[in-house]
């Protein structure tokens, strides 16, 4: 029980830090005096209090998590902030009832970008900057800037960044200590951002459209401000620039660290990741743009390139951004990209899916078992780069493939069973566990997932965060064997 105790404790502190950030959307709705401010103050008190009670009645149980800690607050803090982060919504729309808004928040914070919401031009400035924040603290991890701040308040974070964080990163720390590995993180993470909100704004975004955008594209986490999303300004050039950063953020950040403190561009060449992330993204949208022109979707090939580029990245990312309903092309297309969207982006990315790291793993495996066969004495290494992958490490993303598999049939027959039709069902299940956010059927991009019952909405704010964290941190805290002295 003394563990529980020390675990909310430190939840405590993390959801007072949490509370601290609504003070950003506060000071907009003060500012532009646009009707949000009482219940950016309600929310704000609620969330501050609250987190200073539990720190309050456990503040004796203190002590230095340890991995099980680590965990448990992991999931506790995935599951618990949506909570307070969906109040402003609550309060403000009081018709969106409680499955509804704690969807939105967790579509938020797990920068999965699906939405419920309608009459986005019409919400208050300082809601959707909520939204757009959301995205922005989520698409790093909570947890990461938690173990960039919490070592000031007494709690070490080694254990919460090898619950949360997947991939490379967990064996390799980027600098001597942890904190100051989360806090370089944070610096690249929020310098590409202000990158991104100065050229949305050269490129014709008024400032408050620029500052949400950036923090959703750098969050990969489709969120916008307006119903039409990027097709509401028509502009080839604010599509080329969110393609660029949303293929920066589609990048492991590790990377782009090591580039920025070597000074040099080498760093990309050597991650393994990379090259195999650009070709197949830039690949697909030349070899789709020529499929929607060939097919007459789009009589202009430059036409058909435009939009083929913008939606497939979005959607290759896990962004969701569109610029048109590519649910109605041809259906090849848009199953190809949510087929991408299943590990394209790179570990250690704000992206989703399985990461491309272990698609390739995968693939080498494949290639092992091919060429065993033929020749059952050949001895053939998986190699990642110059480094030998470890038989364990194999075995670990095999485990993962049937887990990540597993949970989409699951979670379509869920959906399936609930009434969906098998189309609806099926992407909405890869959509939410990869955390992509828009479908195909009645949740295309064109559409929102309101028209989805109340138990659908549950089922698929579960497979939410049962994406964004990775399947194994949730499920490790289910098993009888976590919970044993």
């Amino acid at each position: 029980m003394n563990r529980f105790f020390t675990v909310v404790n430190v939840l405590g502190k993390m959801i007072l830090v949490f509370g601290l950030t609504m003070l950003i959307p506060l000071g907009l709705a003060i500012w532009g005096d646009d009707g949000a401010r009482t219940v950016f103050e309600e929310a704000i008190a609620i969330t501050l209090g609250s987190g200073f009670a539990m720190w309050l009645a456990t503040r004796r149980y203190h002590r230095e998590l340890q991995t099980k800690d680590g965990f448990l607050l992991v999931v506790l803090v995935w599951s618990g902030l949506p909570a307070f982060a969906m109040l402003p919504l609550l309060f403000y729309l009081p018709e969106l009832s409680l499955s509804m808004a704690y969807f939105e928040a967790v579509s938020g914070l797990t920068a999965t970008g699906g939405t419920v919401l309608s009459g986005l031009d019409s919400l208050p400035p300082s809601i959707n900057l909520w939204r757009g924040e959301m995205v922005w603290l989520g698409g790093m991890g909570l947890i990461v800037l938690a173990v960039a701040i919490l070592p000031l308040l007494g709690v070490g974070g080694r254990q919460l960044l090898n619950a949360e964080i997947p991939g490379p990163m967990k064996e390799n720390k980027l600098t001597p200590r942890i904190a100051e590995t989360a806090k370089g993180l944070w610096s690249i993470y929020a310098s590409l951002t202000l990158i991104c909100m100065f050229a949305y704004k050269w490129a014709g975004m008024d400032w408050f459209d620029a500052v949400m955008h950036a923090f959703t594209t750098l969050g990969l986490g489709g969120f916008s401000s307006h119903d039409a999303s990027f097709g509401y300004w028509n502009s080839p050039l604010i599509e080329s620039i969110a393609i660029l950063f949303m293929l920066l953020a589609g990048i492991n950040f590790a990377t782009h660290f090591l580039a920025w403190r070597a000074k040099s561009l080498l760093s990309y060449r050597y991650d393994s990741e990379v090259g195999w992330f650009l070709f197949l993204a830039i690949g697909s949208c030349a070899g789709l743009a020529f499929y929607l022109w060939f097919f007459d979707v789009y009589e202009d090939p430059l036409t058909a390139l435009r939009y083929a580029a913008f939606n497939i990245v979005s959607v290759a990312t896990t962004t969701g951004y569109s610029n048109t309903d590519y649910s109605i092309w041809p259906m090849f297309v848009p199953l190809w990209m949510l087929f991408l969207s299943g590990f394209c982006t790179s570990s250690g990315s704000t992206g989703g899916g399985i990461k491309m790291i272990r698609a390739r793993i995968l693939y080498q495996q494949v290639y092992r078992e091919l060429i065993a066969i033929m020749h059952p004495n050949a001895v053939i290494p998986a190699k990642l780069g110059r480094n030998v992958v470890a038989n364990r490490v194999i075995v670990a993303v095999l485990v993962f493939l049937f887990v990540y598999a597993a949970s989409i049939v699951l979670m379509t027959l869920a959906l399936s069973f609930s009434g969906l039709d098998m189309v609806t069902a099926f992407s909405a299940a890869v959509a939410c566990i990869n955390n992509l956010g828009p479908g195909l059927g009645n949740i295309g991009p064109a559409t929102t997932y309101a028209s989805l019952t109340e138990l659908q909405i549950w089922i698929c704010s579960f497979a939410m965060l049962l994406g964004r964290l990775e399947f194994f941190t949730v499920l490790a805290i289910l098993t009888p064997a976590f919970w044993r002295k």
